[in-house]
């Protein structure tokens, strides 16, 4: 899963002259929490934040009047309140090393840069987007939890019964956390079938395997 392709092309940016008025009309418009900031040679010069403009407008118990604000707001500009240190991430990094660096350093969002120059943003709905994609959850069905001993064809010892149930597996995905020294946790998402072939499939993994959890994913209750 490589950042370029689930990144926004082409983000919407300011110069570090653009007015903070001008940036929050911009994120308001195009429905974003950051804006990266270019400077004159299309270099990135530093990333403003709705918790920027948040932090810079004035508290709602200032004496100033309405024309005080609006002129205040007016004269200062993004280089005035922007991060000039940004963390970013190249287009053929993967996402799941993006979500780590959105995670270690406690952000939501990160610019995308080639040669310096931005060509995307990468957003933490877009790393969620990846996770919908990965684990199928929008194609439905059943998703089985299983803890499973950390050895070469463990999973395909399921993979087995599962066909031969006639299931058809849509993703499996493995997890060390949660688990016992020498096992994992395995999620196997398989596409929806009959009432009775799911119970009987249910019946064996249960009888034959660690089976944690079956969840019914019901996305029309969202």
């Amino acid at each position: 899963m490589l950042v370029k392709y689930w990144m926004t092309s082409d983000p919407v940016t300011v110069t570090p002259d653009t007015s903070v008025m001008k940036a929050s009309q911009l994120m308001k418009e195009n429905n974003v929490r950051r804006l990266p900031v270019i400077d004159e040679k299309g270099a990135l010069a530093g990333i403003v934040s709705d918790r920027d403009l948040k932090e810079a407008s004035p508290s709602k118990a200032t004496t100033l009047d309405v024309h005080e604000l609006y002129y205040l707001l007016s004269e200062l500009k993004v280089k005035d309140i922007m991060s000039r240190k940004v963390i970013t991430i190249r287009p053929n990094d993967t996402v799941e090393k993006a979500a780590v660096m959105m995670l270690e350093h406690k952000i939501t969002g990160l610019p995308v840069t080639e040669d310096g120059k931005v060509v995307g943003i990468l957003s933490q709905g877009d790393v969620f987007r990846v996770l919908t994609s990965i684990t199928g959850v929008y194609r439905g069905g059943v998703q089985f939890t299983l803890n499973l001993e950390d050895r070469p064809g463990s999973i395909k010892e399921v993979a087995d019964v599962i066909r031969k149930h006639g299931g058809r597996m849509v993703s499996i995905l493995t997890s060390y956390e949660m688990c016992e020294e020498g096992c994992r946790n395995v999620y196997i998402r398989i596409a929806d079938m009959a009432d009775d072939k799911l119970k009987a499939l249910v019946d064996e993994l249960e009888g034959n395997f660690t089976v944690v959890q079956v969840s019914n994913d019901q996305l029309s209750d969202i």
